[in-house]
């Protein structure tokens, strides 16, 4: 038969503090786990969101630069409908036709400056998103 061990009172609380102290600290550690997954959770959806900004500010400098481009082509069509129209400046018949004409180069000048402004302004635009595009790859690092 087996031989049990009687232990004296002082043991078994002394047993007892410790059983308790280690059920304490068990606690502690369930309640940081609980919440660790949690934060896991938190940080990864945040990568994620930083990602997804990243990727939307990536697309919408392409688009700057597509709108930009456009302009430019804008800008070297106004350019070959002027030399279009002074060519035709050279052989008017009559004075109103003459006013036409230089109507439309305005107007087509008036393209051209308009177009440069876009440009200008669609750059600064570029800039910003750099900026923040920046900003957003240095946080998901």
């Amino acid at each position: 038969m087996a031989h049990i061990k009687e232990f004296s009172v002082e043991e078994k609380l002394s047993s007892l503090v410790n059983l308790q102290k280690i059920e304490s600290k068990l606690d502690e550690l369930h309640i940081l786990k609980g919440e660790l997954p949690m934060e896991v959770a938190d940080l990864e959806d945040e990568i994620q969101g930083l990602h997804a900004r990243q990727t939307r500010i990536e697309e919408e400098i392409n688009g700057v630069n597509e709108f930009i481009e456009q302009r430019k082509e804008a800008i070297k069509e106004a350019e070959a409908l002027t030399k279009k129209y002074e060519k035709q400046s050279d052989n008017v018949k009559n004075n109103r036709e003459f006013e036409a004409i230089n109507k439309e180069m305005e107007m087509q000048q008036l393209e051209i400056k308009l177009a440069e402004k876009h440009i200008k302004d669609a750059n600064e635009e570029i800039a910003e998103k750099v900026v923040l595009l920046d900003k957003a790859k240095k946080y998901s690092c």
